[in-house]
């Protein structure tokens, strides 16, 4: 390994389709060395990839601008600083988490001493999205590299700046005896899940989660799949509007509204939908400016593709504000939808862009029956000055995280797992749960052969059942 003041420089080869079986067999070999194992091999990994945060920001953050649009701000809060804050907390606490676990061994099994042992799994490949192509490869490859694992990273081909960034510099700061990334498609996709790996870590949607998990059985190997869903917002009578409207309007135009935990959509009370409409329109005017495509400070859409699936939902709604649309500059303005049918098509799939639908409710138990009759999403948000309203709602509706009173937030919690639940996805990371994830729990017991009581051997009879039922 290279000096601790210094990255490895170590340039690897991009596989193409025809060797990605070889680089997953020479990873296997890697693991069963026992290269990962330690905590000191742990700790270096985790201070390199911290250090290539720091010293190729600016990459990332221009990869990021090339590939999205994005402004440097939002870059920095939801990737490249976010990085970095996920590796300073898992090592803090990383020799604590792995420490064995001392539990408690039956009577009629002593003496004896009992343990949970975490091991690293070995394998990992982790599918990264477009969205936030950088931190959601890297902060997933915290946690396996936290437990001790080999990776393979595939970052999106669909945010090529972002993908070719990682392809270049991971080599360069990790192990690449031990972290590999794979650019490409679907065939490099495809090969890939066509290999044995301990663990599949996918980011992205439903349609190819559902291909990532068939694929996963035919080795049954185990999932996670970090999905998305139409996250709503519930804006009771009583709520700060202004307060509401500010932090909606953050979450939802954040990156353009392509964040899987953005507001989908409003369930707002009749009484207030108006106010709301207001605010939300003076928001906007406050963030973007008279015109939002002029502003340094908003995003744009990943691809035409999708810059024209989003322009037709526009004719589902009434736009009170916004609704503009420029394919050339892939940009589509903040847009507020009114007068939307519960059964349109922006109401069906996750948007995943910057239209945000409101829909006037009669109550807060109209806005929790509509969810409950929805698929679970992934987050849900209820703004509410009412802590019995705000507890009614979480515990009536289900989804992978909530918030009260904000929207987006509890990602920054990193104690808090993130993850979703039903078709929002399954399993959870951040944290010590990211850990975890790559970790297998196993149970060791340890006994002496001193003692061997003959109690539980034949031939049985009726005395050894007698103490056996006293023992257990």
């Amino acid at each position: 390994m290279a000096p601790m003041d210094a990255p490895q420089i170590t340039e690897a080869r991009r596989p193409g389709v025809d060797q990605i079986p070889a680089l997953v067999d020479e990873l296997r070999r890697t693991f069963h060395t026992g290269r990962t194992r330690p905590l000191a091999w742990r700790r270096e990994q985790l201070r390199r990839l911290a250090q290539m945060m720091s010293e190729r920001e600016e990459i990332f953050i221009e990869a990021l601008r090339e590939d999205l649009g994005r402004p440097r701000f939002e870059s920095w809060i939801a990737e490249t600083g976010f990085v970095p804050n996920e590796i300073a907390h898992v090592s803090k606490r990383l020799a604590r988490w792995t420490k064995p676990k001392k539990v408690p061994t039956p009577l009629a099994l002593q003496p004896g001493k009992s343990r949970i042992v975490r091991e690293p799994l070995g394998v990992v490949l982790i599918v990264g999205p477009w969205n936030y192509p950088i931190q959601l490869v890297l902060s997933p490859l915290v946690g396996a590299i936290a437990a001790g694992n080999c990776a393979v990273l595939k970052p999106s081909e669909l945010a090529p700046a972002s993908s070719a960034a990682l392809a270049e510099w991971v080599p360069k700061y990790m192990d690449p005896a031990c972290v590999r990334v794979v650019e490409g498609g679907v065939p490099e996709t495809q090969t890939l899940l066509d290999q044995r790996f301990d663990h599949i870590f996918y980011t992205g949607g439903g349609t190819v989660a559902r291909i990532v998990m068939q694929a996963a059985s035919k080795h049954l190997t185990p999932v996670t799949l970090e999905l998305g869903g139409k996250s709503p917002c519930i804006v009771d009578r009583d709520a700060d509007v202004e307060v509401a409207a500010r932090r909606i309007v953050w979450g939802k135009f954040l990156n353009a509204g392509q964040t899987c935990v953005a507001p989908d959509y409003v369930l707002v009370h009749q009484d207030v939908e108006k106010p709301l409409e207001d605010m939300l329109r003076e928001t906007i005017h406050q963030f973007y400016g008279d015109d939002p495509q002029k502003s340094p400070d908003y995003s744009r859409i990943i691809n035409a593709r999708h810059h024209a699936r989003l322009s037709a939902l526009l004719a589902d709604g009434t736009a009170v504000i916004g609704g503009v649309t420029d394919p050339a500059d892939r940009y589509i303005a903040p847009t507020v939808l009114r007068d939307v049918d519960p059964s349109s098509r922006v109401m069906q799939d996750e948007i995943f862009g910057p239209i945000l639908p409101v829909l006037p409710v009669r109550d807060v138990q109209e806005a929790v029956d509509f969810v409950y009759d929805r698929p679970k999403p992934l987050a849900l948000y209820v703004f509410t000055r009412n802590a019995a309203v705000a507890r009614h709602v979480l515990e009536s509706t289900s989804s992978g995280g909530a918030c009260v009173n904000d929207v987006v937030a509890h990602l920054g919690v990193p104690e808090l797992p993130f993850g979703g639940v039903g078709d929002s996805g399954m399993g959870a990371y951040h944290g010590r749960l990211s850990f975890e994830t790559f970790s297998h729990r196993k149970a060791v017991l340890e006994k002496g052969t001193r003692v061997d009581p003959p109690l539980r051997y034949p031939p049985y009879d009726a005395a050894k059942e007698k103490w056996a039922r006293k023992l257990v």
